[in-house]
């Protein structure tokens, strides 16, 4: 019998959080609750499960508090500002409605999200059998897994927005960074990483780290063969040595924390789906609820549409659609035909004239609204001529 390649997704809870959080308008439910980000977590969800179809899913998190890197680096990530109390006001409802999709989760104190996933995907990689091969898929919002990157581990991640993603394996991110996903945290040694407040070798940059790790390989190999470099990149390696390796040391993410893989539990089963359309309704939902395959309790996921209706239910009602490569253009064609809009956009900053435009929200009803990641430059295009087209009376805010 031939070996059958079995799929293991493995979620970074708190990164799609954090990336859905940031990435769409707040909106709320009837009640007044904020669930942007929840309906962010859930969107990504379905995609995941229709797109990868795995046989194996589970989500990790955070736990409030110091990990094992604070205890070594006191000033670990201390430059980071507190993220908003809406935001992690947010995470129980995540929680529940992976706990409705019967997803298993895995967090512990003491430990990132990052490590327990490393350890997971670890144990992965070493179960083989005859019949079985298991390949393993990190969903995240950042690069730090990158590292983790094998022959039977690749890492999905959102580069902007929640609907620009990319599938890292080892040839890609050679491509990106020439060099092998080991030696990303050689890189961070000599580099840091300003986002974790890990310092590397001061003066040291992007082109000479690259080049030292091209001809020495690693952070070790480099120090072994420290007189044969020469110069001031030799002077700033020598003076920060014990902080070089320090900082290799903080951005290596953990493959032993205590817990164990249990693929028996991570199986894609059957869900509550009762429970769960409840729990849409209650969020309101409701373009979520249509993507729940109607024929079984599968997570088979149908992909979503504009929610149309004769009646103008307001925003006590209020729909709201995220716009991706599947449904874009259906989205795009309904917006077309409308006599008037209203437009919100979506920035970096605070003050829209001066910040990157990162996506828009357009509504054709009221309660009706689709978001539109501005990354693709086609979908950039055709908004830009339905909001170019006087015929259509368009209404904005701020």
């Amino acid at each position: 019998m031939q070996n059958q390649t079995k799929k293991l997704i493995l979620i970074d809870g708190n990164a799609i959080i954090h990336r859905s959080y940031h990435a769409l308008p707040p909106f709320t439910t009837k009640k007044g609750e904020l669930v942007n980000a929840v309906y962010g977590f859930a969107s990504t969800l379905l995609s995941i499960i229709s797109k990868f179809e795995p046989e194996y899913i589970i989500a990790t998190f955070d736990l409030a508090g110091p990990t094992f890197r604070h205890l070594e680096y006191e000033k670990y990530k201390a430059t980071r500002i507190k993220g908003d109390d809406a935001l992690y006001a947010q995470i129980p409802r995540v929680k529940e409605i992976t706990r409705a999709f019967g997803i298993p989760i895995y967090e512990m104190s003491g430990f990132e999200a990052d490590d327990i996933i490393g350890t997971l995907a670890s144990q992965a990689k070493k179960i083989e059998s005859s019949q079985e091969k298991l390949e393993t898929i990190i969903v995240t919002g950042d690069m730090d897994t990158l590292q983790l990157v094998n022959d039977k581990t690749k890492v999905y991640t959102m580069r902007r927005g929640l609907t620009d993603a990319a599938l890292y394996g080892e040839a890609e991110i050679f491509e990106r960074f020439s060099l092998a996903p080991k030696q990303l945290i050689d890189y961070k040694g000599l580099r840091g990483d300003p986002s974790d407040n890990i310092p590397g070798v001061k003066g040291i940059g992007e082109k000479t780290a690259i080049e030292l790790l091209k001809k020495y390989g690693s952070l070790e190999n480099i120090y072994a063969h420290l007189e044969e470099i020469k110069g001031a990149v030799k002077d700033k390696l020598e003076k920060d040595k014990m902080i070089a390796i320090q900082s290799k040391g903080l951005a290596t993410i953990s493959k032993t924390v205590p817990i164990e893989l249990d693929l028996e539990k991570a199986v894609t089963r059957e869900f509550d789906k009762q429970k769960l359309l409840a729990l849409f309704e209650e969020l309101n939902f409701h373009s979520l609820k249509k993507r729940i395959s109607s024929t079984d309790s599968k997570p088979r996921i149908r992909r979503g549409g504009f929610e149309s209706t004769n009646e103008n239910t307001g925003v006590k009602d209020f729909k709201f659609e995220i716009a991706d490569k599947e449904n874009h253009k259906e989205l795009l064609e309904n917006l077309k035909n409308q006599k008037e809009l209203a437009i919100k956009l979506k920035t970096a900053g605070t003050n829209a004239h001066n910040s990157a435009l990162l996506g828009i929200a357009i509504a054709c009803k009221a309660g009706r609204a689709v978001f539109f990641d501005l990354e693709d430059k086609n979908i950039f295009a055709e908004i830009k001529n339905i909001l170019e087209n006087k015929n259509i009376e368009k209404i904005g805010f701020d």
